[in-house]
């Protein structure tokens, strides 16, 4: 089972609280345009698992089946203990590399562009960071940790995390010592000097305590980049920064200079410095009925996502193709809409138009 996609529900409706609490409370804590384009990046993430997350496994289960050096029981306290710390600690040292390394950064920048704070953000995550976060899990292969132990372990680390996403929870006192709280996260997700490039453990602090990246939260953190992603698209919020460093690496006189540079740091690319405190944040507005329309195009890809996920092996590749296209064409209209893109009207023309079609091949097959 995938632990992750039958939590979805769960995921809603934690946020239905959240949303419920900041209206009673007063607080500001969703925005509808930054939380829309949270989860179509979220969307966009499951749905392209559906096309890689067996191969990506596989990696795991190879290593496994090939060269495994003790035999570890999958029915006892202690090896799931101790595969539940080594996957933390594992989840540690991808998330730091992916904060300095560039072509690292590349598949995590997406979870780092809201300019808000809200479980939401959460579920804001790259389309391709699955196939950079496996590597650092194979010393777990090779230990001999059994490979369903591990996909349960990884998607509890991966469940805990999405509660420390949230400006509703202040500080928990001792458990702050311990473990990952939201106090601990906010300052991760911040891009304010003293904030950037620390609190990275997934579960427990200990590693940032150890590894000399912690820092406790003072004042509030500024969200997001240092330079803000400024636009409302899931896609160029895939593509935006390895772009960015692919144009800067043609700027470089040698070769070795134009490869090296995805092996440094963001630092290292021009104009990815500058102010944070106090600016603006991205934003745009539409009208009541403008609204209930993309709420309604963000519903329509969920529930087209929604059939991929749980019916995989019920559709043909081309089939899941077909549903995957349609998502991302819905999704990406929503952040057009916003924007107020000349192209959004056909964009919308062909969603339509292609929906009939795409019903007329999916549902049968469901049947």
């Amino acid at each position: 089972m995938d632990i992750i996609a039958l939590s979805i529900p769960v995921f809603f409706a934690l946020m239905g609280l959240e949303v419920g609490y900041a209206l009673l409370s007063g607080r500001a804590l969703y925005r509808l345009n930054d939380s829309l384009n949270d989860l179509a990046c979220g969307v966009i993430n499951q749905v392209v698992g559906v096309f890689s997350s067996v191969l990506i496994f596989g990696f795991y289960v190879g290593v496994y089946n090939a060269a495994h050096l003790f035999e570890i029981p999958g029915d006892t306290w202690w090896a799931w203990g101790l595969c539940i710390l080594g996957v933390d600690f594992g989840y540690y040292w991808f998330h730091r590399m992916s904060h300095e390394v560039n072509f690292l950064w590349v598949t995590h920048v997406v979870h780092h562009q809201s300019e808000e704070y809200n479980l939401s953000v959460a579920l804001r995550q790259g389309a391709i960071e699955p196939w950079a976060t496996w590597v650092f899990y194979l010393p777990l292969a090779l230990l001999g940790f059994p490979p369903l132990m591990f996909l349960t372990a990884n998607a509890l680390n991966t469940l805990y995390q999405f509660w420390v996403h949230t400006r509703a929870i202040d500080r928990l006192g001792p458990l702050e010592a311990v473990f990952n709280t939201p106090s601990h996260h906010r300052v991760h997700h911040g891009c304010d000097p003293k904030y950037l490039d620390r609190n990275y453990s997934g579960f427990l602090i200990i590693w940032d305590r150890i590894f000399g990246t912690f820092q406790a939260e003072e004042e509030e953190p500024t969200y997001g980049l240092v330079t803000p992603l400024a636009s409302w698209n899931p896609l160029w919020a895939n593509v935006k920064f390895p772009v960015r460093v692919w144009r800067h690496a043609r700027t470089l006189p040698t070769l070795r200079q134009r490869l090296g540079i995805w092996f440094q740091g963001p630092k290292a690319i021009p104009g990815l410095t500058g102010a944070v405190a106090g600016r603006t944040k991205y934003d745009a507005s539409l009208s009541g009925g403008a609204v209930a329309y993309v709420v309604l195009l963000f519903v329509l890809g969920l529930a087209v996502a929604v059939l991929l996920l749980f019916t995989p092996d019920q559709l043909a590749r081309w089939q899941q193709a077909l549903g995957a296209a349609f998502v991302v064409l819905s999704l990406v209209g929503i952040g057009a809409i916003y924007e107020q893109k000349r192209w959004s009207r056909g964009l919308e023309v062909a969603r339509w138009a292609s929906l009939p079609v795409v019903l007329w091949l999916l549902v049968p097959s469901l049947l």
